[in-house]
């Protein structure tokens, strides 16, 4: 055979190896799932159907756990919002990151650049990525989710009772009935870029709706991770016109409703795109939920103790749902412990994606989302922050408080007020058992001391933006 030939005929070869290489590298890809997190802020434990809710209508998250797990023994990693966002985004307890507590528009500090946050972890492996809602974790450019590992973001930088405007009154049922968004000058951001301020929070759910099935309709040919964070049930409340009522007492049901509603939309898209099959949807909630005078404008977080800004369970157990047809088994629940930030780790797993090179907290829970017979929480005890200090921690069905009082007591107390509680019979944590159980609330505590002093050895530094002289 010439020597052209040959040349020609050893071409062939190599472009259908490359070809056939291109195609199992593909056919690989398809094989990992998507990912789609919708994140609320300030929702109570009792605030879906399923969980219990007598007043507020989610058909919506009902089928989702029908056709999924609800997981019972679910916590945020933090009372409140940007502890608990910043834990969730790297799989890390938050005083190990370095972001503690609010952080507000005048603030300077955000998530450290230098953390590999889970959009990192999956765009390393070709996923698209979107995140669109509320960020809240650094609202200048060097911390926004552009610069965090998505390609996209449309959303509002932090809560949208921020930026409130000086003499203008905030009245949260006057806000409502007069669908008044004036006395908050929140920005809308696509990327970087402010595009309205302030923003139309009557249409905002519709929004983040509307960009989140056009994402999935752009993607549907490839692994695709979407981040969805919702600025509500956070206050002020605003809904669209198909959900809105004159009546303020219904402020808080209508909020829910319409999310539910727009999570429908979301699942609806995912079948139309025909990637339903393959992707896994996970719904919670980054705190619990607000206990306010007017009481309307707040969820619920019955039967648990307690509200956002606390430690008790209903601070930071959430209601918590995840499918996945035909992966995680329908109309199951899960009463193992797992938490936020588990969710990193297990996504890496998922995509066959490496972890971080930094120490995390989370752990990989596939077998309890999967069903796996007698699987257990590979946490063999979950530690409750509240800003930077240690206040509770559990260990199976016992929970120990740490501390009591207000901030000058336990300054002045020579060893901090311990209590214990059995979550297994005592739920909402009514009954102190420590005195009958001295032993128990003894390693407990000591086991907290060893973990903090380690994890605060082990603490980085948030990002910072140095102000200009």
């Amino acid at each position: 055979m010439p020597h052209s030939c040959r040349a020609k005929l050893l071409a062939k070869k190599f472009v259908a190896l490359a070809a056939a290489l291109v195609l199992a590298s593909t056919a690989e890809a398809k094989r990992t799932p998507n990912f789609v997190l919708i994140f609320m802020d300030d929702q109570g434990y009792q605030d879906v159907g399923v969980f219990g809710s007598k007043t507020i209508k989610t058909p919506h998250l009902d089928k989702m756990a029908r056709e999924g797990m609800k997981f019972t023994d679910f916590y945020s990693l933090a009372p409140v919002c940007s502890p608990s966002r910043a834990g969730l985004m790297t799989g890390c307890y938050p005083p190990r990151v370095g972001i503690t507590g609010v952080l507000f528009p005048r603030h300077n500090i955000g998530l450290n650049p230098e953390e590999t946050t889970v959009a990192e972890i999956l765009k390393m492996k070709g996923y698209a990525s979107a995140a669109i809602g509320k960020w809240h974790i650094g609202h200048l450019p060097k911390f926004l989710p552009t610069n965090h590992g998505f390609d996209s973001y449309f959303g509002i930088p932090y809560s949208n009772d921020m930026d409130g405007v000086k003499g203008k009154n905030r009245n949260l049922d006057r806000a409502w009935i007069d669908r008044d968004i004036s006395p908050w000058n929140v920005p809308l951001l696509r990327n970087m870029k402010e595009i309205e301020r302030p923003v139309n929070q009557n249409t905002i759910i519709e929004r983040y709706t509307h960009e989140a099935q056009q994402f999935i309709r752009s993607n549907k040919d490839n692994p695709f991770f979407l981040y969805l964070p919702h600025t509500m049930p956070h206050i002020p409340l605003f809904v669209s016109d198909k959900f809105y009522t004159k009546d303020p007492k219904q402020a808080y049901i209508r909020t829910i409703e319409e999310i539910d509603y727009s999570i429908g939309q979301v699942l609806k898209t995912l079948k139309e795109t025909g990637v339903d099959d393959n992707t896994l949807i996970i719904f919670t909630s980054d705190n619990g939920p607000w206990h306010l005078k007017l009481r309307h404008h707040g969820g619920s977080a019955l039967p648990l103790r307690g509200a956002k800004f606390s430690t008790w369970e209903g601070g930071m157990r959430v209601p918590t749902i995840m499918r996945w047809p035909g992966k995680i088994p329908a109309d199951s629940v899960c009463s193992e412990v797992a938490a936020a930030c588990d969710i990193l780790p297990t996504f890496a797993k998922l995509a066959k994606a490496g972890l971080p090179k930094r120490t995390i907290d989370g752990k990989n829970i596939w077998h309890l989302m999967s069903g796996k017979k007698n699987a257990k929480s590979p946490h063999k005890q979950f530690y409750y922050y509240r800003g930077n200090t240690l206040q509770a921690v559990r260990s199976g069905e016992w929970k120990l408080h740490i501390g009591g009082g207000n901030r000058k007591q336990q300054k002045q107390a020579k060893e901090p007020a311990l209590s214990l509680y059995n979550l297994g019979k005592d739920i909402s944590e009514t009954t102190d058992v420590g005195a009958e159980n001295p032993k128990i609330l003894k390693l407990l505590y000591k086991q907290a001391q060893a973990f903090d002093k380690s994890l605060k050895a082990d603490a980085r530094p948030p990002g910072e933006v140095k102000a200009k002289k």
